[in-house]
Formats: C-alpha cells, sequence, structure tokens
C-alpha cells in the first residue's frame, strides 16, 4: 500500500484526505493541531495523525522517508524546506502554492534525484492552468494564435448568503485574503505592459457580468506577464489575470488602503481605542466623531460604502484595542476573520472564467469562454477546499500509480498532467463549461 504524508490540516485539506483514503493510500496528517487532523481521518483504518510543528525538521525527515510521497499545505514559506528534504530523501511531493524562484531553481536537482515536485496544483493557481492549456493547445492544433487571453477567478459566498458591507466571507486563509490586498499588477494590454503600483490596484476593476451571478468587479491578479511564457502564447497583445469579487469589495478596500489600515508597520497602540486609532491614521486631534472626520478625510458621504463597512466592524468604536504594540494590518485582518468567517449553515462558491480571442490563418477570429460556477455542500465540503484540495489529490494519485513520468519542479501544463486531472475531477462534478465560436463581441472590455 502506497503512503501518502500530508503536512498540514488547514480549511482546504480534508477533501484530499478523504479522497486518497478511499482510494486505499495509507494517509498521515501531520500538523501542529492533532485533533483537526483526526476529524478529517475518522475511524478510517488507513488514516493516521501525527502531532507536528515545522521545527521539528528530525522528525520530518523521518516522516518523508516512510512515506512515498508528501504533500504540502503548510504556508507557502515553508514548501522549500520540504522540498530540499524530498529530493534529499528521493521522495515526490506536491503543493498548490505558487512556484517561488527559489523552488524553480531546483529543478536540475529534482531531475537528478529522480522525483517530481508538482506545484500549483490546486484551484488559483492549478484548474485555471490546466483548463486554460486545453484550450490554447486546441487553437494552436488547428494553426491558430491566442491575440488576447483574460483569466479571472474568486472564491466567494453563494448568492443567497445574508450580506456584510464587505458583501464577502472567509472560506479560506483570511490573512492571505488581506494580504493579497497590498499586491500591486502588471498586465499586458494591446502590446503594452501596464503597471499598477499596490495603491491603485482596487481603483479601476473591470465589470464582467457572470451567468448565474450578476455583476461582479475584477481587480489584477499580480503580474499576468510570466503567462504569456508559461502557457507558451508569445504572440498573445493582451494577457490579463484577475480575481473577482461581488460589487464593493474593491471600494472599500481602496478606501482602507488610504487610511493604511493595511500596512505592516508596527506602531505604540498602548491606551488606544479603535476610534482613537482611526484618529491618528487621519492626522486627527482627538476621536469624537471620529466616523466624519474620516469619511471627510475620505471625501466620501458618511453614508458611503467604506464608511459603513468600517462601522460595522467597529473601527469607530471607542473599544479598546487591547494591545501595546502592532501593525494596522494585524488590527484590521483580525476584526475581519473576527465577523467575516463563513459559517457551517452557509454556502460558498468558486467563480472561474477564461476569456480567449483567437485568430485563425483564414482570417477569422472567435471569442472562447471556458466557465466554472461551483457551490459548496452544507453536509460535506466547501467548494474551496474542493477545487483546491481534489485536483491536488488527483495529481497524487497519477504520480503514486506511474502515470505522470515526468522529473523535475513542474506545473500542470502539460498535457500528461492537465488532460487526465481535468478528466477525473470532471467525474467529481468540478468542470469548466466551453464555449466556442462567439463573436468579438463577446470579449473582455477593460477601462481606460
Amino acid at each position: 500500500m502506497k503512503k501518502v504524508l500530508i503536512l498540514g490540516a488547514g480549511m482546504v485539506v480534508k477533501p484530499i484526505v478523504t479522497y486518497l483514503l478511499n482510494k486505499d493510500f495509507q494517509v498521515t496528517v501531520a500538523t501542529r493541531t492533532k485533533s483537526k487532523a483526526d476529524a478529517m481521518i475518522g475511524d478510517h483504518p488507513n488514516g493516521r495523525s501525527v502531532a507536528w510543528t515545522v521545527e521539528q525538521e528530525h522528525e520530518l525527515d523521518q516522516m518523508i522517508q516512510q512515506h512515498d510521497l508528501t504533500v504540502s499545505l503548510l504556508p507557502y514559506t515553508h514548501h522549500l524546506m520540504v522540498a530540499r528534504k524530498c529530493i534529499h530523501l528521493r521522495k515526490n511531493m506536491v503543493t498548490t502554492s505558487y512556484v517561488k524562484p527559489e523552488m524553480r531553481a531546483l529543478d536540475e536537482e529534482a531531475r537528478k534525484a529522480g522525483i517530481i515536485i508538482l506545484n500549483e496544483l490546486g484551484l488559483d493557481p492549478g484548474i485555471d492552468h490546466m483548463s486554460a492549456m486545453r484550450i490554447i493547445d486546441r487553437i494552436h492544433n488547428k494553426m491558430g494564435k491566442v491575440e488576447e487571453f483574460y483569466s479571472f477567478c474568486g472564491a466567494l459566498v453563494a448568492p443567497e448568503v445574508e450580506e456584510n458591507p464587505f458583501r464577502y466571507k472567509f472560506t479560506w486563509a483570511p490573512k492571505g485574503v488581506v494580504m493579497a490586498g497590498n499586491n500591486d499588477g502588471k498586465y499586458l494590454r494591446d502590446g503594452q505592459v501596464r503597471y499598477i503600483p499596490t495603491e491603485g490596484l482596487f481603483k479601476d476593476p473591470v465589470q464582467v457580468n457572470f451567468p448565474g451571478v450578476g455583476l461582479l468587479d475584477v481587480y489584477p491578479n499580480r503580474d499576468s506577464l510570466p503567462y504569456a511564457d508559461l502557457y507558451g502564447i508569445p504572440e498573445v497583445k493582451t494577457i490579463f489575470r484577475g480575481t473577482f469579487r461581488y460589487q464593493g469589495w474593491c471600494e472599500i478596500i481602496d478606501a482602507m488602503k488610504r487610511l493604511r489600515l493595511l500596512s505592516y508597520e508596527k506602531m505604540n497602540l498602548e491606551g488606544l481605542t479603535f476610534a482613537g486609532f482611526l484618529a491618528r491614521q487621519i492626522g486627527a486631534n482627538d476621536s469624537q466623531n471620529i466616523l466624519n472626520k474620516v469619511a471627510g478625510w475620505l471625501n466620501v458621504s458618511p453614508e458611503s460604502r467604506p464608511i459603513r463597512a468600517m462601522d460595522w466592524l467597529g473601527l469607530f468604536s471607542q473599544e479598546p484595542v487591547n494591545r501595546l504594540e502592532d501593525s494596522p494590518f494585524e488590527i484590521v485582518s483580525d476584526l475581519m476573520i473576527e465577523k467575516m468567517m463563513i459559517q457551517p449553515a452557509e454556502r460558498d462558491m468558486v467563480v472561474m472564467l477564461h476569456t480567449f480571442v483567437a485568430s485563425y490563418p483564414g482570417g477569422e477570429k472567435e471569442v472562447i469562454k471556458s466557465s466554472m460556477l461551483d457551490f459548496g455542500t452544507l453536509q460535506t465540503d466547501t467548494s474551496v477546499a474542493r477545487t483546491v484540495a481534489l485536483p491536488a489529490a488527483c495529481g497524487v494519485e497519477m504520480i503514486l500509480e506511474g502515470r505522470i513520468r515526468a522529473k523535475g519542479v513542474h506545473i500542470p501544463v502539460i498535457p500528461e498532467i492537465y488532460n487526465p486531472i481535468l478528466d477525473s475531477l470532471e467525474k467529481m462534478n468540478i468542470r469548466m463549461e466551453e464555449q466556442y465560436g462567439l463573436p468579438l463581441s463577446e470579449g473582455i472590455r477593460m477601462n481606460g
């Protein structure tokens, strides 16, 4: 029986544990909170849990040695350490995280060790790569060119979930969601590189009407430029990767960034109330009537979305911050986590959309769309957990069965990997609906 080591027991781990146990693999979940792993494994005879932290490197060496493959679902900062151990011990590895340059630099070592380190095998990154490559290869096989490519994805709550002012609830890594608000953005439009500094990230969202959901905002998702090479489309004139949000989020987060509420800079908070903290952020002499003062500083109405959202969070209250020193990011993200976690009786939702403009030797052009609308189930798993964990689970199964023969550091952009995984996901009702031959009027309308 093949043995799989899973590191971490966070919000998206349960579906991969269940999948691999049901496929008759032996699964060990090693995590700081053993009770979480116990709950995922239940009474399955092939599952075991281990209390473990990343500081216990010797124990990690032993666990990797005892298993055929390691899945790292730890925070991305720990993947490199795990990867080096897997190379040394000649054991395959899977992650769902973006490949950092330091990880990519291990490619030759991994090849020499005869292993694959398969990264970005989740939702975004993951399903986005695989579903895009299937269409890109189809276009190229018809001697066509990809002139424009847009890829948007978002993990949201289902439309029926009771709204808060942000129109958002956390379904995965809450700190990571808020932290992403500090990214900048870069994309290619009509052959010209467009750079969006972090202070402008949310100022001019693209609007997309997603069937079954309605009008959504899209803001840039990091640097889109490397994907022209990763996807083998050097001919592309426009390439833009973005993140879906319900309308309101971008406006609110933009205002909070103007107030430096997502800053990582530590400050003395001794004796401050939340209202006093806001007064300091805008340079006010006192915290009296702070809501109106902040509205005036932002040049927005006291009834505007950003003011209502910050009021709902409690940022204008006279409650004590109860911290001696911390950053605005930690204060605000903790308030958001306290009030914005998805509840067991609420469904989440994943929306993904690829839009291509393809041209062919005869002069004809078409718009191609590939979309996914997936909902979580109240009885089992969230949508984001399923769509992140199950691609990784399929990849683990294929590696252990010898159906992926590639070695080195990879992401799932080669047919050997993406075709069978997409086929497996469709059997689990995770599928992209593809539309071909659409008119150019169905393309994405960019702002500016």
